[in-house]
């Protein structure tokens, strides 16, 4: 338990002292409006200076990672399936594909997954 406790400290120290280090070491920058605009002559820019961000993408980017993530919370339970009781886990098994079909099926309906041309 003291050995833990030593360790733990000292990882902690450690932790400490580069999280101070990196503060007095980063490069500080304060970004002001007018520094950060483009810069023509005094004029409004031609074009815009950054590009138009899909968010239809960014719906199909969210929608991918949420359900892999679901799916590997789904792959522990097959595995403890073969030690426990079946019936209690396929019953939670089922639970969560029917949460996961449910929000599947309302991504649907509310258009998320329609890919805009």
């Amino acid at each position: 338990m003291k050995i833990m406790m030593t360790m733990s400290m000292i990882v902690l120290m450690i932790v400490l002292a580069m999280m101070i280090l990196v503060n007095f070491i980063a490069k500080k920058t304060f970004t002001d409006r007018e520094k950060s605009s483009p810069f023509e002559c005094g004029f409004d820019p031609k074009s815009p200076a950054r590009l138009p961000f899909s968010l239809q993408f960014f719906l199909i980017a969210v929608i991918f990672l949420i359900f892999d993530v679901e799916i590997t919370l789904l792959l522990p339970i097959i595995k403890t399936m073969t030690v426990s009781n079946i019936i209690q886990y396929s019953m939670v098994v089922i639970i969560f594909l029917i949460i996961l079909l449910g929000g599947l099926i309302h991504e649907w309906k509310q258009g998320a997954l329609d890919w805009a041309y």
